[in-house]
C-alpha cells in the first residue's frame, strides 16, 4: 500500500470552559489513518465531535480550544505549519465542504466571484478567462448552470448553495475532501449525482475521501470504511459492510436499528393510514388551499448583457401549484434541490407575497390581508425552517429564543412563558431543559439548535406546521425521536403538517400523501403506498431509484 496520506493519533479537542469546570472532552483519544484514494465515513449523534473532529484537523478551531495528540498530513505535521503553509494546506491539499454552506459563501459577493476568488488566491498564473472557465465546468459538474453566474448566495435555495460550496472544493482538485454533512440539503438523485462525482474522483485522482455523516445507508453505498463515534470518542471501526453486517457496540446497534425504523413500513399500516386520511376528506373541507399559486422571480441583466440587449430571465420558481391539505394530515412535499418546495412553503405563509393565485387558510383568503391581519393569522401556521440559523437570534439565549412567540403574540407573561419553554425543551430531547434554557445557540450542535427551532415553532399551539427539512441535520437516533415527538403532538393538539424534505423512505414512514415536485409544478400527487409502488412521472420513478437503501444484516 501507498504512503499513508492522513493520520490522526490519539486527537483530544476541549473547547473553552470556567476554571472551575471539569475538562469536557469533545474528541478524546481518537486515531485512524487514510490512505490515497480510501473513502471513509465517520457517523455518529449530533454533538458526538465528527465535525469538531474535521475542524480539528485542519486547525480552524479558535485558539483557545485545547488540543492534544498529532494530526499529520503525507508525513508533516499540520499543527506545527507556519501560516503560509496552512494557507496552501487549506484548499489545495485538504478542503473542507462544512454542514451549512452560508458560513462558506460571503452574501455580499457573487456565486462567480467566489469561483475567481479561490482560483486566483491559489493559481496566480490563471487568467480571468482560463479561471471563470474553470469555475464554470466545475459549477456545471453539481448542476448549477452558467447563467446563474452572476447570483448571489440569497438567491439559491439551500440545496443549491450547498451545491455551489461543493464545487469550490472541488475547484482546486485537493488531495483530500472533508466532507461534513455534504449532502444534508440536496435531494437524492443531486446527492448520488455528486458522491458519485466524489467517489470518481477518489479513484481517477486517487484522493481521499472523509465523510462526515448522520445518513447511514449514505455511508454504506459509497465508503470503503466506517468510524463510529459516541461522546467524543471512536467506539467502532472496520468495514463499511463488517460494521453495518455484524455491529458490535451498542451504540452502532441502536444506530442501525433507528435508521432501519424509518426505511421500514408495514405496508397494510400505510394502506389503513391512507384510507383513514381519505375519510378525512370526505368528512371535512382543507385546512388549507392552494389555487394556482404563482412565484416568479425577473433576473435583471449585468451592465455587458444590457450592452448586448439581453432580455430580463424569468425564474418560475413556483407555477401554477394546486393544493389542498386536510385536517390532520400530513402531507409529504418531496423533489430535488431548487425546484421550488421552500419557495412555496415561504408563499404560502405570505413570508413573500405571490405573482399570482390564492392561498386559502381555515377559509381565509391569505393573499387579501394586510400584514398586521396576517401576523395574527401566523399564529395559528408556524414553520420549521431548513437551516436553524434563519430563526433563531444569536444574541438571545436559547429559552429567550422559544419564548419570544408567546411574548409576541401575547399568549403568555415571562414566568409562565418559562414554565411553557422548560416543558417544551424536554420534550424535544433537550434535556437538563434548565441548563439548555441558559445556552446561545452558537453553544449547540446543529442537530441540537433543529431541535430547538423545533420547539419555538411549536410554542403557539399551531393548527398547521410548514416543516421544511425538520430533521435534516439529525442522525438517525434522534430522527426517530423527532419524528415519534412529531407524531404525537400531532394527535395531542390535532395539529397538521406540511413535510417538506428530499429524504424518500423519511416522506414513506411519516406522510399520508406525498406530492412530487420538479421545475416548480407538482408533476405527482396521490397515497403515500401509491406513489411508492406505483409511480406514474418519470421524475418520480427516477428520484426512487435514486434513494439509497440500507441492506437488513
Amino acid at each position: 500500500m501507498s504512503e499513508t496520506l492522513f493520520c490522526i493519533e490519539n486527537l483530544r479537542v476541549a473547547y473553552p470552559h470556567r476554571s472551575d469546570e471539569e475538562v469536557q472532552w469533545a474528541v478524546d483519544g481518537v486515531s485512524f489513518t487514510l490512505q490515497p484514494g480510501e473513502r471513509m465515513g465517520l457517523v455518529g449523534e449530533s454533538g458526538c465531535g465528527k465535525s469538531t473532529l474535521g475542524r480539528a484537523a485542519m486547525r480552524l478551531l479558535p485558539p483557545s480550544t485545547q488540543i492534544g495528540g498529532r494530526v499529520m498530513f503525507q508525513g508533516r505535521s499540520v499543527f506545527d505549519m507556519t501560516p503560509e503553509q496552512l494557507r496552501k494546506f487549506r484548499g489545495e491539499a485538504v478542503a473542507l465542504i462544512f454542514q451549512d454552506p452560508m458560513t462558506r459563501l460571503d452574501p455580499l459577493m457573487t456565486i462567480g466571484n467566489h469561483c475567481l476568488e479561490t482560483l486566483k488566491a491559489h493559481f496566480t498564473q490563471l487568467s480571468s478567462k482560463q479561471a471563470k472557465e474553470k469555475a464554470i465546468a466545475a459549477l456545471e459538474k453539481v448542476k448549477i448552470p452558467a447563467s446563474r453566474w452572476s447570483q448571489y448566495p440569497h438567491e439559491f435555495s439551500g440545496g443549491m448553495r450547498q451545491r455551489v460550496a461543493i464545487a469550490l472544493a472541488l475547484l482546486l482538485n485537493p488531495k483530500l475532501i472533508v466532507a461534513d454533512e455534504p449532502t444534508t440539503s440536496l435531494d437524492v438523485t443531486v446527492s448520488a449525482q455528486i458522491l458519485q462525482e466524489l467517489t470518481r474522483l477518489c479513484s481517477e485522482e486517487n484522493m481521499a475521501l472523509l465523510l462526515i455523516s448522520h445518513d447511514l445507508a449514505l455511508v454504506a453505498e459509497y465508503c470503503d470504511r466506517l468510524g463510529v463515534m459516541y461522546n467524543g470518542k471512536m467506539v467502532e471501526m472496520g468495514s463499511s459492510q463488517t460494521v453495518f453486517g455484524q455491529p458490535q457496540h451498542k451504540y452502532t446497534q441502536s444506530l442501525l436499528q433507528a435508521a432501519l425504523h424509518i426505511q421500514s413500513v408495514d405496508e397494510m399500516t400505510s394502506l389503513s393510514d391512507s384510507s383513514s386520511a381519505q375519510k378525512g376528506k370526505e368528512v371535512h373541507s382543507p385546512i388549507l388551499r392552494v389555487l394556482e399559486l404563482q412565484q416568479h422571480y425577473t433576473l435583471e441583466p449585468n451592465f455587458i448583457e444590457r450592452l448586448l440587449k439581453r432580455q430580463n430571465q424569468t425564474i418560475k420558481a413556483v407555477d401554477g401549484i394546486n393544493l389542498e391539505l386536510y385536517p390532520g394530515e400530513i402531507l409529504g412535499l418531496v423533489g430535488e434541490s431548487g425546484c421550488g418546495k421552500s419557495t412555496l412553503s415561504r408563499t404560502i405563509l405570505q413570508l413573500v407575497r405571490p405573482t399570482a393565485g390564492k392561498v386559502e387558510f381555515l377559509g381565509q383568503n391569505l393573499t387579501n390581508l394586510s400584514r398586521q391581519q396576517m401576523r395574527a393569522s401566523r399564529r395559528q401556521m408556524q414553520m420549521v425552517f431548513q437551516d436553524p440559523h434563519a430563526c433563531l437570534n444569536p444574541a438571545m439565549t436559547v429559552g429567550q429564543n422559544i419564548a419570544d412567540p408567546l411574548l409576541i403574540h401575547k399568549l403568555a407573561d415571562a414566568a409562565k412563558a418559562k414554565q411553557e419553554v422548560l416543558s417544551m425543551l424536554e420534550k424535544v430531547g433537550l434535556k437538563p431543559p434548565q441548563v439548555y434554557y441558559q445556552r446561545y445557540p452558537s453553544d449547540l450542535s446543529g442537530g441540537q439548535q433543529q431541535r430547538v427551532a423545533i420547539a419555538r415553532a411549536l410554542m403557539t399551539r399551531p393548527k398547521l406546521l410548514i416543516c421544511d427539512e425538520p430533521v435534516s441535520m439529525l442522525d438517525a437516533s434522534v430522527q426517530s425521536q423527532v419524528l415519534d415527538l412529531m407524531l404525537e403532538l400531532k394527535e395531542e393538539f390535532e395539529l397538521t403538517y406540511l413535510f417538506i424534505t428530499h429524504d424518500l423512505w423519511l416522506a414513506r414512514f411519516l406522510c399520508d400523501r406525498i406530492a412530487v415536485m420538479n421545475s416548480g409544478k407538482i408533476v405527482e400527487i396521490g397515497p403515500t403506498q401509491q406513489i411508492f409502488t406505483n409511480p406514474q412521472h418519470p421524475y418520480t420513478i427516477a428520484l426512487l431509484a435514486a434513494a439509497p437503501l440500507l441492506a437488513r444484516a
